[in-house]
């Protein structure tokens, strides 16, 4: 298969190098990726490199690009990709006005796909139905509100009564709605709704997802006939909306330090780590697939069994995933159970290391951003779910000035857009330091690509160069967002204009999954978004 791309952007720097790096902070280390344990660093501190997209990767030299106002974008125009056996075979610049015979031609700016870091997939039947309280009775009504496992009580609804139609005051009121959702999914639900979310994610130009998943077992925690039939599903509803998958299988063992889980967290609990081990040691992954761990958080997995996930783990060489320190109140609990922060508590159990992504990482000591970077643990930032659950905003430029590498991820869905993810990181930062320019635009969608695939376990992928997996989505260069810039300035067009409805195409390993904006494998993704979440909400 051959794909003549009008524009590309051809991510100049190499899977070695390819790391953010902030702008602030002279001297700062570079980065490692998940899993990169050797290898070349970038010594070139915060620039990028200028033009070095414009040449043929395949060696051959190409006409340079001319990219406007000095942008480091690595933008090339007439660029064919050709495609063998689902990885990129050669790319080379035309040099000529068209695309060649029979080459299936991308209008718009092409870079590698878009890789979603943290999906917890059942939460797009959320999307709305979270913002309001709802009155008692109905299918989605929240219990009571407060951190039961992890530190004080918070009050309940302080400022939202039942159906007054504010959204629930705080994540902890918010978690009792979606544990609302959870009980009623089984393997055939799930699927159904995962299947339109990761269509939904195709069509918003992601290629890869990495299922953060803790839903395994039925209501009241009685195993079904194949207990790992609920992650079965999301490795199947993946195949069937055209994606990667790594699916992040979690263990999920109480409710808070020293507390057993509730009813609704029965379905996630393995009991033990041993336990968890032996269920998740029998998934498969077929090709469109990998198998990793997580362990949810310090609250639900204690000390004790920390390691035994950390081991399953490094002994496959598989991507561990946690989510750190997204509540105060979390930290506050473990620091009373343990007398230090959740950060420190992994390090000291080898839970920490360069095939680690921490997620959220919101509430952070100086100690604690130390520690993650020195380990060169990435970092998964969630930008749109840590706004609307008021989580705060994490200190993404230092952790990456102390070492750690940043992907970004799409987390409860309350938007699918990667593009927003990555602006919003900058955006925020700008926010919390009154400043600008804290990433290129270049450097953000590396998060979204390459740093993402990496932080999956997925080598060679996020970049348009031989060898690597096929897999890139084209934005439009026209539409009423995007009209106007250069195609010089495409990335910092996608990165700071760009939205989700701005994509064309997505191709992964080499086939055709969305086509002139629409998804090929299921035609009408708003229909399987509403029958699937109707499905679940009743």
């Amino acid at each position: 298969m051959t794909y003549w791309a009008e524009h590309a952007w051809l991510n100049p720097t190499s899977h070695s190098t390819s790391r953010l790096a902030a702008r602030p902070g002279p001297g700062s280390e570079p980065s490692l990726g998940p899993g990169a344990n050797s290898g070349p660093t970038d010594t070139t501190g915060t620039s990028d490199t200028t033009g070095a997209g414009a040449t043929s990767t395949t060696g051959a030299p190409g006409p340079a690009a001319s990219p406007a106002h000095g942008a480091p974008s690595g933008v090339a125009a007439g660029v064919v990709i050709e495609v063998v056996d689902g990885r990129v075979a050669a790319v080379r610049q035309s040099g000529q006005a068209g695309p060649p015979p029979g080459a299936v031609v991308l209008r718009g700016l092409t870079v590698p796909g878009l890789a979603n870091a943290h999906s917890h997939a059942f939460h797009r039947a959320l999307r709305g139905v979270a913002q309001v309280s709802p009155t008692p009775g109905t299918a989605v009504a929240p219990g009571t509100t407060g951190p039961a496992h992890a530190g004080p009580a918070h009050a309940a609804h302080a400022t939202a009564g039942p159906g007054d139609g504010r959204a629930p005051d705080s994540f902890w009121t918010w978690r009792e709605v979606m544990y609302e959702v959870a009980e009623r999914l089984t393997p055939d639900s799930y699927h159904a709704l995962a299947r339109a979310t990761y269509a939904e994610m195709a069509l918003a130009g992601i290629t890869c997802v990495g299922e953060f998943h803790y839903l395994h077992h039925a209501p009241g925690g009685a195993r079904y006939q194949d207990p790992n039939a609920m992650g079965e599903a999301l490795i199947a509803a993946a195949a069937d909306a055209g994606l990667r998958i790594t699916l992040l299988d979690t263990a999920y063992l109480s409710a808070g330090f020293g507390e057993p889980p509730t009813r609704p967290q029965l379905r996630f609990s393995d009991g033990t780590a041993a336990v968890w081990a032996e269920r998740v040691s029998a998934l498969k992954a077929p090709e469109h697939a990998r198998i990793g761990a997580a362990i949810h958080s310090v609250r639900a997995v204690p000390a004790d069994q920390l390691a035994a996930v950390a081991q399953w783990s490094s002994e496959r060489a598989a991507p561990l995933h946690v989510h750190l320190s997204e509540q105060t109140a979390e930290n506050a609990a473990c620091l009373a159970a343990h007398g230090r922060t959740p950060a420190r508590l992994l390090a000291d159990h080898g839970a920490l290391g360069p095939r680690t992504v921490a997620v959220h990482a919101t509430h952070l000591t100086d100690e604690d951003i130390t520690l993650l970077g020195g380990a060169r643990t990435g970092v998964c930032m969630c930008p749109t779910t840590e706004r609307d659950l008021a989580d705060g905003i994490g200190p993404a430029a230092a952790l990456q000035r102390a070492g750690s590498p940043l992907s970004l991820g799409s987390d409860s869905h309350a938007v699918i857009d990667l593009l927003e993810e990555a602006r919003a990181m900058e955006l925020d930062e700008r926010l919390r330091t009154r400043a600008r320019g804290h990433w290129t635009a270049a450097e953000l969608l590396r998060a979204a690509t390459s740093d993402g695939y990496a932080a999956l376990g997925w080598e060679h992928a996020g970049r348009i160069e031989p060898g690597a997996l096929a897999d890139f989505t084209t934005l439009a260069l026209d539409s009423v967002r995007t009209a106007g810039p250069p195609p010089a300035l495409g990335v910092e067009t996608a990165v700071f204009a760009a939205s989700s409805a701005d994509v064309r195409h997505t191709v992964v390993a080499g086939r055709h999954i969305v086509q002139d904006g629409a998804h090929t494998l299921l035609p009408d993704v708003p229909t399987a978004l509403a029958q699937s979440i109707a499905a679940v909400l009743g």
